[in-house]
């Protein structure tokens, strides 16, 4: 029953929903918790861009104390990361592997048909958080911002 300013789906948190319904169903339950007005913000690494080139290794983060790469296996519209992190501390000197696999990779048009579905009234694409617009040969990072 509450209603808020703003929802924030981070981090590709919307390619771990196991087919394209429950996303469009999530979408949905966040335009009905948003006020008039409210936005939606989703962010994702993975866009078009990436999706063209298909890197199989991404380094992801590069820290004194932490690395994380990605090692990316590709399917026909999903793909697997293989994570591998690495601690390099002096109290933490290991590594962990890890795994999640994306059944189907959400993209800028996928976003755009959904949101659309869902009820939201515009919807603007950005590249950054600088804002930088969206260039599907170009950009690093997808960022919906969806007005209900």
């Amino acid at each position: 029953d509450r209603q808020f300013d703003s929802v924030a789906c981070l981090s590709s948190s919307l390619l771990e929903m196991p087919d394209e319904g429950e996303v469009l169903r999530a979408l949905k339950s966040m335009r009905r918790v948003l006020k008039d007005g409210g936005v939606l913000i989703i962010s994702q690494g993975t866009t078009d861009k990436m999706w063209a080139e298909k890197p199989r290794f991404i380094p992801a983060v590069n820290r004194p104390d932490f690395s994380r790469v990605f090692v990316i296996d590709y399917t026909e519209r999903g793909a697997r990361f293989n994570i591998l992190d690495l601690f390099h501390r002096d109290d933490r000197a290991e590594f962990k592997v890890w795994t999640r696999e994306y059944k189907r990779i959400l993209l800028k048009d996928d976003h755009e048909k959904l949101l659309a579905e869902a009820g939201f009234s515009s919807v603007d694409f950005y590249g950054s958080y600088s804002p930088d617009p969206y260039d599907k040969t170009l950009s690093d990072q997808l960022i919906c911002i969806a007005v209900r």
